[in-house]
This record gives C-alpha cells, structure tokens and sequence, in this order.
C-alpha cells in the first residue's frame, strides 16, 4: 500500500525540482534548452493528474468507510490507531494536491516562457522592417 505514495513522493519532489530551475533565473540559451527539454516531459507526465485523482478517491472512500472510535468503550491503541490514520489521510490528500498544483504550475510556467519566445520573435520582425 505504501509503494503508491512513495511514487507519489518522489514525482512531487521532482516537480518540485522542475519547478524550481524554471523559475531560477538563466541565459537565454539554457533556459529555453530546459524548458523545451521539459516540455518534452510534461505530455508523458500527465499520468500524475489523475494517478493523484484517483487516491484522492480512494482517500475519500477509505474515510466513509472507516470505523469511527469515538465512544468510551475504544481502547487507548485504538483510538491512537484511528488517529494516526486520520493524520495519515490528511498528510496524503496534501501530496496529491501538491501533485496537481506543480504539475499545472510548471505547464503554464512553459507556456508562458514559450509565449513570450513567440512575442519576442514578432517584435523582432517588426524592429527589422
């Protein structure tokens, strides 16, 4: 069970990564070499939306489904067991999330770095008429 959100964590930490060099200020030449090299990477990398969607599912379901321990009759061990698997959900819903929102942010960071080529080159063709 604990392989997913392994996975998980490592492809947060590699947007995290991409995310951080594309926004790192660079020459001309190697910022557009990583941001076409990335942009490469992004269709392939689409997997995580909605790897990331389904546990986000599975989180949910796992929690309408879960024993509640709120009575008295509950020992210590399991009410520490329910807690610290509601702490687990939290921590896992905040990875997918964090899935999500780099990989979006680092789409539109290339997309903008890739609009902004394209409106440097039509100013140049107008400074050259």
């Amino acid at each position: 069970m604990a392989l997913q959100w392994m996975i998980l964590t490592y492809v947060v930490a590699a947007e995290a990564v991409i995310a951080l060099l594309l926004t790192l200020p660079s020459p001309k030449a190697i910022k557009s070499t990583i941001v076409s090299f990335v942009s490469l990477i992004l269709q392939p990398a689409l997997f995580i939306v909605p790897f990331a969607g389904f546990q986000l599912l599975d989180i949910y379901w796992k929690n309408e489904h879960r024993l509640m321990c709120n009575s008295e009759i509950c020992t210590s061990s399991e009410r520490d067991r329910y807690e610290k698997t509601i702490y687990k959900a939290q921590r896992n819903v905040i990875l997918c999330a964090a899935a999500i929102l780099l990989y979006w942010s680092v789409y539109r960071i290339c997309k903008y770095y890739k609009e902004i080529q394209s409106l440097e080159a039509v100013e140049k063709r107008f400074k050259e008429q």
